[in-house]
């Protein structure tokens, strides 16, 4: 411990002055208080005052009694430093002083520092002619006494919701139950069976919760789960009553509306796991609860805002006598985001039941928001709507309609859909079952509603990659994310030539889209500007790079009538008695293996909503993705 000490003004000469002055006259002037005090100074930061004349007290049992008075807090570093002696001038046998210390506790790493003053008493002992120190606890704290200790206790700030679109309450505290082993109130010998028995009950896995009772220490209450407060209400009270030791506690956490609401994305929140509390070099302490994934965690800071703290007198049986310093903690602020609890409820609710992996995006086209970003099945844990890296198929035309387009051609140019076309080699052909009453010269509006390969293969070859890139980024597809959570929008190579470059050219290749990247596209064109999706409203995300060649009204206008076409005749003429406002789309499927399993995709809008929905595993875009797209305009209010 370091102990800094600087000695009073009051005796005006030197320390060797005083100490010579003190030898030549003995045997009439007491030597100075100086020394004594010092060394107090010295034991007051070490704790161990065996250097320290004492007046009639132990050495060891004022160190003992000291540090089991600082024990709580004997990590936190503290200074300690002479600032003066005074001399009872008054006083004459025996002779008295008075000692002054400042000491200085360092309490946390931004220097906030605890100081005060504190006093000894000090007496001059005629037999032994020393200086010696009357010490009691308050020496080391101001008005503790024996048998009593300091303790710093934290005070944890509000943390902040997460908040939706119109300020909907998505993650608030709500009710829950923590249900656990409290082995103080059973015994040695049922701790086993009330463990499995409960286990049991709550229908989790035993060996586990065994063990964990098993560490714990014999008065620990060992929580098995926590639940929402109306889960347990299949499980009547008496059930849990019937076991030793099970305690059922109330409580209040950060939840969304349901157990499944947004999951991937807004992350988890409970207790920090070893590997956390250590990797955080102190900053997160055992049993702290904090963001463990998503954006719970990625905001954390934000969320959590800063606990305060007190530090108080104890007595002996832990009660509060004093407090002797309070930090007032600073609340966390709300996250604001973009999801709508309805919206992203209705597109969960429609992937529950699918049977490979899923995602249905919704965007707001004329601002970005994401409105709902749903991953399905139930139970898929990943966050396939947003960070899934996939072959658009041929969603991805809509882009390469775009760069036709640029490259001089309109709705209206009629271009050449043959049955077949070879690259470099490979033959490329439509996809099974397209009408022939489609092949030939036909509109470019036209190989866009029935979604002919060749046109498009062909369309990509002239236009060159650099272009189709250029068309992805006016989409909105092919740039960095600004969303504010972890995600991804596309990747579209600006240097492929050859087959690569038509197999993109129908978006597979090495063209690749998450759920978001095409739900962007679609919002895009009914925006008629280039979109830039946002999830994280405030705080604001950083903008992308703007694009270089942004989408025009024009530009948007001529896709959006292409688009139109595939939904009034075209590959999803289903969804064309959607009630409402005018529905626009394009299909997409893009097989991935040599037996021609494939992803099935369906971007559409209709007013100010953009959806793209995805199914890794399906029998076609129109087949596959078609009617959840369809279900989900529908049901959406």
């Amino acid at each position: 411990m370091e102990v800094m000490s600087r000695v009073s003004q009051t005796f005006a000469l030197s320390t060797a002055a005083l100490l010579l002055m003190g030898s030549l006259s003995a045997c009439s002037t007491p030597p100075t208080p100086d020394a004594t005090a010092q060394a107090l100074a010295q034991g007051l930061g070490s704790l161990d005052f065996s250097a320290v004349p004492l007046a009639d007290q132990d050495a060891a049992s004022i160190s003992a009694e000291l540090t089991t008075a600082l024990e709580p807090m004997i990590k936190t570093p503290r200074t300690v430093s002479l600032e003066s002696v005074e001399v009872d001038e008054a006083s004459e046998k025996p002779k008295t002083a008075t000692a002054s210390y400042k000491i200085t506790w360092d309490l946390d790493s931004s220097d906030v520092d605890w100081s005060y003053t504190t006093t000894a008493a000090l007496v001059f002992d005629d037999e032994s002619k020393t200086w010696q120190a009357r010490l009691d606890p308050s020496v080391a704290v101001p008005g503790l006494e024996k048998d009593q200790y300091i303790a710093k206790k934290s005070v944890a700030a509000t943390r902040g919701d997460i908040r939706g679109n119109k300020d909907q309450a998505l993650v608030i505290k709500r009710d829950v139950l923590n249900i656990g082993l409290d082995k103080a109130s059973s015994t040695e010998a049922e701790w086993e069976s009330s463990a499995k028995a409960l286990a049991k009950l709550l229908d989790i896995e035993a060996d586990p919760l065994v063990q964990r009772v098993a560490a714990a220490g014999p008065r620990a209450f060992v929580q098995a789960i926590t639940l929402r407060n109306d889960q347990t209400q299949t499980i009547p009270q008496e059930k849990f009553d019937q076991i030793p030791g099970v305690l059922v506690q109330h409580d209040a956490v950060p939840l969304a509306p349901t157990r499944s609401f947004a999951r991937p994305i807004i992350g988890s929140f409970g207790e920090a796991t070893a590997e956390i509390v250590e990797a955080s070099k102190g900053t997160v302490k055992a049993g702290d609860k904090i963001g463990l994934s998503g954006l719970q965690k990625e905001y954390q800071d934000t969320l959590a805002g800063t606990p305060g703290y007190t530090i108080s007198i104890f007595d002996k049986d832990k009660k509060p006598v004093e407090r002797l310093l309070e930090n007032a903690p600073v609340d966390g602020k709300d996250l604001q985001i973009t999801l709508d609890r309805d919206t992203q409820m209705l597109a969960e609710s429609i992937l529950e039941e699918t049977t490979s992996d899923s995602a249905l995006v919704a965007v707001r086209p004329s601002d970005g928001a994401i409105l709902a970003a749903a991953s399905g099945p139930s139970t898929n844990p990943a966050n396939t709507a947003l960070l899934g890296k996939y072959a658009p198929g041929s969603t991805f035309k809509v882009v390469t309609a775009l760069a036709m387009l640029r490259n001089g051609d309109t709705p209206k140019s009629v271009v050449n859909c043959p049955a077949t076309v070879s690259v470099d080699g490979k033959e490329f052909k439509n996809y099974d079952g397209y009408p022939t009453s489609a092949l030939g010269k036909i509109p470019l509006s036209e190989a866009l509603a029935h979604s002919c390969n060749t046109v498009f293969i062909e369309g990509a070859l002239k236009a060159k990659s650099p272009a189709l890139a250029e068309a992805a980024t006016a989409l909105g597809l092919n740039v960095d994310p600004a969303t504010g959570a972890a995600s991804f929008i596309g990747a579209v190579p600006n240097d492929s030539t050859g087959t690569e470059l038509g197999a993109n050219g129908i978006g597979q290749g090495v063209v690749q889209s998450s759920t978001l990247g095409m739900a962007t596209v679609a919002a895009s064109v009914a925006n008629g500007a280039t979109v830039t999706p946002y999830l994280v409203a405030d705080p604001k995300p950083a903008a992308p790079v703007a694009a270089k060649k942004p989408l025009t009204a024009q530009e948007a206008k001529d896709l959006a009538s292409m688009m139109a076409e595939v939904v009034d005749h075209g590959t999803l003429k289903d969804l064309n008695k959607i009630g409402g406002k005018p529905v626009i789309g394009k299909s997409g499927t893009a097989e991935y293996d040599a037996e021609r399993n494939a992803h099935a995709w369906t971007i559409v809008t209709q007013g100010d909503l953009a959806v793209a929905v995805f199914v890794s595993d399906g029998s076609g875009g129109a087949q596959t993705a078609g009617p959840i797209a369809k279900k989900f305009l529908t049901e959406h209010k």
